[in-house]
């Protein structure tokens, strides 16, 4: 699988509204590599094609959250501890479930 064509256009719209580059530190991953190091199993946000992780933080974190919720993603992960080179947000745009619910906003435990 690839990234999905729709998303990355999304991507880079956001991009441009932001006005800076947008360092991806994670894009497509394989079902069986999520599995591995994410609690979203063989069919999480990244194993769709349509979520990445951007290398931000600090205003430029909180900048690019209001761009991307503004820009229709659905899903908006915050992890804004530790080193700044450890610091990202995850940004995806998957359909909303109408059985089981997901949350848009969330923040990565320690």
């Amino acid at each position: 699988m690839e990234m999905d064509v729709g998303f990355m256009a999304m991507l880079e719209d956001l991009r441009i509204a932001f006005g800076k580059p947008l360092p991806v530190t994670s894009g497509y991953r394989c079902p069986e590599h999520n599995a591995a190091i994410s609690v979203t199993g063989l069919n999480g946000p990244h194993a769709s094609g349509a979520a990445v992780d951007v290398l931000v933080s600090g205003q430029d974190a909180y900048d690019l959250i209001a761009l991307a919720k503004a820009a229709g993603m659905t899903g908006v992960g915050i992890k804004q501890h530790g080193s700044h080179h450890t610091r990202f947000i995850h940004l995806d745009a998957l359909p909303r479930a109408t059985n089981q619910p997901r949350p848009t906003i969330w923040s990565y435990p320690k």
